[in-house]
């Protein structure tokens, strides 16, 4: 199990998941989950993911530190102002946002079971493993800045 942590791009990982409800919610057809402003909700939430997706990058870009988190050892520095002061993974939460928003635009009620499996995956083998290099990388300064903010929110 450890040769998966890292290696799969977490923008991989939510196509693969947004692939997977898609098919469920053709091949199993539950009742929908309509009600009224669903499309507002939606179009709401995918709106509010870019806008935390740019805060993030725009954060690591301000920083002068790497992106791509499969490569935690490149991180130049720990980002801890701007959107990193409410969610240590900003980017991972809008995610599961749009992955949240997907299902409710294919308005399959299984669809919204990928959502925790999503979660566990991204904990387990891309979250835990920045963590343990942010900690050997930046030690005290990540262990405080790790008790002051959340994982998620």
């Amino acid at each position: 199990m450890k040769s998966l942590e890292l290696k799969i791009p977490p923008v991989v990982v939510l196509v693969i998941a947004a692939l997977a409800m898609w098919a469920v919610a053709r091949l199993f057809p539950t009742p929908l989950i309509v009600f009224p402003g669903a499309v507002w909700l939606v179009g709401s939430i995918t709106f509010i993911g870019c806008c935390i997706v740019f805060l993030g990058v725009w954060g690591f870009g301000k920083a002068g530190t790497t992106v791509d988190p499969r490569a935690p050892d490149k991180s130049e520095k720990l980002v801890v102002s701007g959107i990193y002061r409410f969610s240590r993974n900003p980017m991972y939460l809008v995610f599961l946002l749009l992955l949240c928003s997907w299902s409710l635009k294919l308005g399959s009620a299984l669809g919204l079971l990928f959502l925790p499996l999503f979660a566990l995956y991204m904990n387990r083998f891309q979250i835990i493993p920045e963590e343990r290099w942010m900690h050997n990388k930046f030690g005290e300064s990540y262990q405080k800045y790790k008790s002051q903010v959340r994982r998620w929110i």
